[in-house]
């Protein structure tokens, strides 16, 4: 009854002249985009309404202009001098008509806003600003001046390779300080996060939580109007439902598509398949807080009492290469010599014998209802760890819980084992590191496997200020080494970022980190 009742739910969508409309997996956080980590939260805010004044060019791995033109960089590498466009227009809504375009002191106001815990607007963020916090950059942005109506000036404490790429990722949007200081003066700053206001190619027109998200071209957006004039995010939780949908012309992209809905698309005559290696790794993050994993010999022994190999086989279905640490294979640090845990029961058995615990002990499996490109069949994939660590006397429940819960809490250190991934977003090997292993991380939330180490943070941080890429490759893979012997993580795999199409879909192309670029997209009739 529910798959008969899709036409009839989806015919509004094409009544209206939708334009393109993508079925997705989940539901954004919201659209203040430095308050949230989650990619779906980025594909619905940063990518389609915001710009940032560096973007990342995936099919080069260069970073080129965004709303700065151009930029210059001291000979010690403390000062960043960012020239603006001029005539970059803000979204006109039915809740904010700008009265003049980007300036520095929107460049200024928004970052000043995550950085100064003075600034008016640092409140507004209940739970924080968690990628401004992991990457600690409130200790490394020692300033942000507007010093001239198009000139941003940046002075950090320290040098940092990282910087520039940093200022590519999602959370580094520019907002408007115009809108931001009426909402203040109005009182009401939390409609930041509902009436969101950019310079992105798209506009919010209206979104229905659990059902859809619409936006409308942005007629004067700096590098012209996309091509289609709405767009629609069809919230769609079930990857097969996702293909039904595809199939059926009610949507014309579908995010997430399970193996077999991959493999279902190539062999469609309408269908099309877009796809490139993922920058991205699936694991399972072992809470070093909740005892007793917060031994090392137990969480070494739940990697040895894992068959990888066939988890692979059943949830991934050979679409993914097998993850060894937290690097994928295209990244320049990535120690690719540094062996994984083999498949080794017995093994397992002793260390949980050696940690006292040879009668094994009861922990909790999270994860999530509905599958995505880091975790293609959830249920599956906890039943396969459920039964590997029920041989070895440790007995997992397994607990289901709602995408935008399951972060929540995650964040919050609630999880024992937890089913997560992590998809990069500037190409630089730090952006794993840093969200995922450093001590700041851990306040954050983003550091799901709940560890600091002094000895990790040294060398993390020492390779952020290093220009030296073989120096920083030596360090980081000293740092592997380390998150290898303390088995923070069952690295579980390393997908291929795969986005099914309509043919008549033109000028899409599938990004490694799983961003989405909607605005070359034109439709073929």
């Amino acid at each position: 009854m529910r798959l008969a009742l899709l036409p009839l739910l989806f015919a509004p969508l094409l009544a209206q002249g939708a334009g393109l409309v993508v079925c997705t997996e989940a539901s954004p956080d919201g659209f203040d985009v430095v308050r949230y980590n989650s990619l779906t939260t980025t594909n619905a805010s940063a990518d389609v309404l915001m710009s940032r004044l560096i973007e990342f060019d995936p099919e080069s791995g260069q970073l080129q202009p965004g709303l700065a033109q151009d930029w210059q960089v001291s000979a010690d590498g403390l000062v960043y001098d960012f020239q603006l466009r001029e005539g970059v227009a803000f979204h006109r809504t039915p809740w904010f008509t700008p009265s003049r375009m980007l300036t520095a002191e929107d460049v200024a106001f928004s970052f000043q806003r995550m950085l100064d815990p003075a600034h008016p607007w640092h409140k507004s963020a209940p739970s924080g600003y968690p990628h401004a916090q992991s990457m600690q950059l409130g200790e490394l942005i020692r300033s942000v001046e507007a010093v001239g109506p198009q000139q941003v000036r940046f002075t950090l404490a320290r040098p940092d390779a990282t910087f520039l790429a940093t200022l590519s990722m999602g959370f580094a949007s520019i907002y408007s300080a115009e809108y931001a200081a009426q909402l203040l003066a109005a009182g009401t700053p939390e409609k930041l996060d509902s009436q969101p206001v950019g310079t992105g190619p798209f506009v919010l027109k209206r979104y229905q939580k659990d059902a859809v998200v619409r936006y409308t071209a942005h007629p004067d957006h700096f590098a012209g109007k996309p091509a289609i004039d709405n767009l629609v995010l069809a919230i769609t939780p079930d990857a097969s439902v996702r293909l039904q949908r595809l199939r059926r012309g009610e949507c014309q992209i579908a995010l997430s598509p399970k193996p077999q809905d991959v493999r279902a698309a190539q062999d469609a005559p309408t269908l099309a398949v877009a796809a490139t290696p993922a920058f991205m790794t699936a694991f399972v993050a072992l809470n070093s807080q909740h005892p007793p994993l917060d031994k090392p010999a137990v969480r070494q022994a739940i990697n040895l009492a894992f068959d990888k190999a066939s988890y692979l086989k059943a949830v991934f279905e050979g679409s993914a290469q097998p993850a060894e640490g937290p690097y994928p294979p295209n990244t320049w640090s990535h120690a690719a010599d540094l062996p994984g845990y083999p498949h080794d029961p017995a093994r397992a058995r002793e260390l949980l014998t050696s940690a006292g615990l040879a009668e094994g002990f009861k922990t909790t499996i999270w994860t999530r209802p509905g599958g995505s490109l880091l975790n293609p069949n959830p249920t599956l994939g906890a039943q396969l760890l459920q039964a590997d660590l029920a041989r070895v006397s440790i007995q997992a429940e397994i607990r289901v819980i709602e995408w935008g819960e399951l972060i929540r809490r995650a964040k919050a250190g609630e999880h024992d084992l937890l089913f997560m991934g992590w998809a990069g977003d500037n190409g630089d090997p730090d952006n794993f590191l840093t969200p995922q292993f450093a001590c700041a991380s851990v306040e954050s939330g983003l550091n799901f496997a709940r560890y600091c180490d002094a000895r990790l943070d040294q060398l993390i941080a020492a390779g952020r200020r290093s220009n030296d890429r073989t120096e920083r490759s030596r360090l980081y893979e000293e740092a592997q080494k380390l998150i290898r012997e303390q088995a923070l993580w069952v690295p579980l795999a390393h997908p291929t970022a795969a986005v099914l199409l309509r043919k008549g879909v033109e000028g899409y192309r599938a990004n490694p980190f799983g961003r989405q670029d909607f605005s070359k997209v034109r439709l073929e009739r």
